[in-house]
């Protein structure tokens, strides 16, 4: 897994005249692309699901499995300066009103484009081999409130993976960004953990403190994800720091996610991980040095950064045309461009309780 850096640079060079994507080598298989983070209605992008549907985007660069994220805390958000800030509180039920009415919104969406949940296992499967797939899940379980129950109510609706906070109070945890409230997880959040472990729901922890993964880990029996930002090995992040650097995750924490079987999924926000797929390409082969190669995805959190150095599938499928062409073991790019992903996503789901 080591990282030559002029080797990966040649590569980069050659890969620049490789075929587009969809075109293999004789005797290969396609590699596909799994995508643990993603958005397409969330505000202040200027991207809509006319301009850019969701089953082109993936199909141009053979995305099969993509977590389509619904935020739950838009009403409640607004961007500033400092990054995205709370505005106000939800009153009781309208968390859960917001999350209804996206969701029937996405669903639309997914039928135009004749786009498949997935639900159950066998959905995991038919990615792997190539058949698109998307999975519903929330960014901030604001919806739940102060009981566990609405969490069953999402499953039914075809929710399969929760991350516990974003950019607004709940009683769950305290998250990145903001002066923290509960000191780390409160007694509902990590009731809301086991209660996803029972549903067959992947935990998320991205935004949460380090504090709060930590907790969490020892809560959940099954592995979870930090499904987008970065890993650091120079600082403890914290919420006074710059937006981007407040999101990382320390690198002790991240191999403690990766010891108990998850994955940390890397997003391509410039000021982070640098301005093009090149750079992003050698990012996240270093993070698979730092965790293992089974412990590190994609986390593109697409439509939600501006100026992003991954702005399409087709840019991740460069990404796995570099590391071929920098001659790295075709198991470990496939790992990290969908299996890891794939993997945790079964796991949690095969865990539903009887």
């Amino acid at each position: 897994m080591k990282i030559d850096r002029r080797q990966f640079m040649h590569g980069a060079l050659a890969a620049s005249c490789a075929p587009a994507v969809g075109a293999q080598a004789a005797g290969t298989s396609p590699v596909y692309i799994g995508d643990m983070h993603s958005h397409l209605f969330f505000f202040g992008m200027g991207v809509s699901p006319e301009k850019r549907p969701l089953g082109a985007t993936m199909a141009a660069g053979n995305a099969t499995l993509v977590a389509w994220s619904l935020v739950g805390d838009v009403p409640w958000l607004r961007i500033t300066g400092q990054g995205i800030k709370q505005k106000g509180q939800p009153q009781r039920g309208e968390a859960i009103a917001w999350f209804e009415n996206d969701l029937t919104r996405i669903k639309a969406h997914l039928d135009s484009q004749g786009l498949k949940l997935a639900l159950n296992p066998d959905d995991i499967d038919a990615a792997l081999r190539g058949e698109p797939r998307v999975v519903l899940t929330v960014e901030g379980a604001t919806f739940v409130e102060d009981d566990p129950a609405p969490l069953a109510h999402a499953y039914e609706l075809g929710v399969r993976s929760v991350q516990l906070v974003h950019y607004i109070e709940n009683p769950l945890a305290d998250f990145q960004t903001e002066r923290p409230q509960y000191g780390g997880m409160t007694d509902l959040g990590r009731t809301v953990i086991e209660e996803c472990n029972r549903l067959g729901m992947l935990v998320d922890l991205a935004h949460c403190t380090d504090i709060v993964v930590r907790a969490a880990l020892e809560v959940s029996t099954q592995p979870v994800m930090w499904s987008h930002s970065s890993v650091t090995r120079t600082r403890q992040p914290n919420w006074k720091m710059p937006v981007w650097q407040a999101r990382q995750l320390p690198l002790d924490t991240a191999k403690l996610i990766a010891s108990k079987g998850g994955v940390v999924g890397l997003w391509p926000m410039r000021s982070d991980v640098g301005p093009s797929p090149e750079a992003y390409g050698e990012r996240a082969w270093e993070l698979g040095e730092w965790l293992g190669v089974d412990h590190v995805g994609f986390g593109t959190d697409m439509n939600a950064i501006s100026r992003p150095a991954i702005s399409s599938y087709a840019d991740l499928q460069k990404v796995v045309r570099l590391w071929q062409a920098a001659g790295f073991p075709d198991e470990s790019i496939r790992k990290i461009a969908l299996g890891n992903f794939a993997r945790i996503l079964k796991q949690a789901m095969s865990a539903r309780a009887a």
